[in-house]
């Protein structure tokens, strides 16, 4: 190792480098451009992740909406166009009856005047239960979520977002324990939360039971959300729980316009192949034209050592061992191309910080050992593609080198 420090070997790689500067940077560009297309697409690649996981981040990913929809069949006695409406006695049998499920809570929505003193704006009205904060989890900044208390005795307590208290309130004024006006009744804030974006902003939250009171809604509701447990397939829990309500509400069994949805489960995996596969692609472009670029660095070197074979013949006849040789050309390669992968690295981590400023994707980075990873395969790749150049400069005869011209 001590010809890692040898002041002589480094100086004749600079000499090197300075006598052909032009070709030295044509010669490293392919490397160059190889780490930085494997820097710049995982860095974006995790940005779009990044993003993914800020938007659903806050929800149970295995999980599908499901609400009532108009049958488009006829089926015993019932005429197509027929509107489903669910019920909580709907909740009751998929919980009993279906296994994989883990959470169902139906939720109520209408819209509403809100009133704070001379302030008011029409927003989202939600009759929810308590368990919606385990599908989908309330970041609270003030008070608390609606609790099976609020259920039980049908408070009239309601949960805002930080947006509608910019809206209704102004800055520093005190919300929670004070009341609000709702469609002309009056609510008392218990609780302030940060909306995630896969939600809306302007939303207000009741307690289920006193949403079906004060909006007569008996046992009926809009929609509901259903989670799987972690080892069940969503999809299947998705064609369960429709095929048991086709069969309490007799309906066609391939009516699929009964109920409509959305399965986020479904939705997550297909995002996440996504990612995978772009991650398996990036680290095979970048590496395949790093390849290319640590190749195009080993030509040269066969050029450089064939203009530099007076040199290597004069250098053996005064000693100079087929080793140390070797090690002089190896340890050019491995400059070079750590040279060039470290250019492309900070040349990446650049375009990233842009990207990041102009806020096109969400934190758009690379891990250390990502880096590391990459920098390890230079050092083996420059290491390799050395020893073809140091072979052929060992092979060169002293008495034949000092008659080239």
């Amino acid at each position: 190792m001590k010809f890692l420090f040898d002041k002589d070997s480094w100086q004749e790689i600079y000499e090197s480098i300075r006598k052909n500067k032009t070709r030295t940077v044509i010669t490293i560009f392919g490397a160059f451009w190889g780490i930085l297309l494997l820097v710049g697409l995982l860095g974006a690649a995790k940005g779009i992740e990044n993003g993914f996981n800020n938007l659903f981040g806050d929800f149970a990913t295995n999980s599908f909406f499901m609400t009532g929809g108009k049958t488009s069949k006829a089926f015993k006695g019932f005429q197509k166009g027929r509107q489903i409406t669910l019920t909580t006695n709907d909740v009751q049998k998929i919980r009993t009856a279906i296994k994989g499920i883990e959470i169902v809570v139906p939720r109520n929505v209408t819209a509403g005047l809100v009133i704070n003193g001379l302030k008011k704006a029409t927003l989202t009205i939600y009759g929810d239960f308590p368990l919606l904060d385990k599908i989908q989890k309330k970041n609270l900044t003030q008070g608390r979520f609606i609790n099976q208390n609020d259920i039980d005795e049908n408070r009239k307590v309601c949960v805002i977002s930080s947006e509608v208290y910019k809206q209704l309130y102004d800055k520093n004024e005190e919300s929670v324990g004070n009341y609000l006006k709702i469609n002309n009744i009056n609510y008392k804030v218990i609780g302030i939360y940060k909306p995630s974006r896969f939600e809306g902003t302007n939303n207000v939250h009741l307690p289920f039971s006193t949403f079906k009171l004060v909006y007569n809604k008996g046992n009926k509701f809009e929609w509901m959300v259903v989670t799987a447990k972690k080892t069940a397939d969503i999809e299947q829990v998705e064609a369960d729980v429709k095929g048991l309500l086709r069969t309490i509400h007799k309906i066609h069994p391939e009516d699929t316009s009964a109920f409509n949805g959305f399965n986020l489960g479904k939705e997550i995996a297909k995002v996440t192949g996504f990612l995978t596969g772009m991650q398996f692609l990036t680290w095979f472009v970048g590496i395949a034209t790093l390849i290319a670029g640590v190749f195009a660095i080993g030509n040269i070197l066969l050029i450089t050592v064939k203009e530099r074979t007076k040199e290597i013949g004069i250098r053996r006849a005064l000693g100079a061992t087929p080793l140390k040789i070797r090690q002089q050309i190896v340890l050019e390669s491995v400059f070079l191309t750590l040279l060039a992968g470290s250019l492309g690295i900070i040349a990446g981590g650049v375009i990233l910080m842009i990207i990041d400023a102009l806020d096109l994707l969400t934190n758009p980075t690379v891990d250390i050992p990502i880096v590391l990873i990459a920098y390890a395969v230079l050092i083996i790749l420059g290491t390799c593609i050395g020893f073809i150049p140091a072979y052929m400069a060992t092979i060169i005869q002293p008495i034949e080198a000092l008659r080239e011209e």
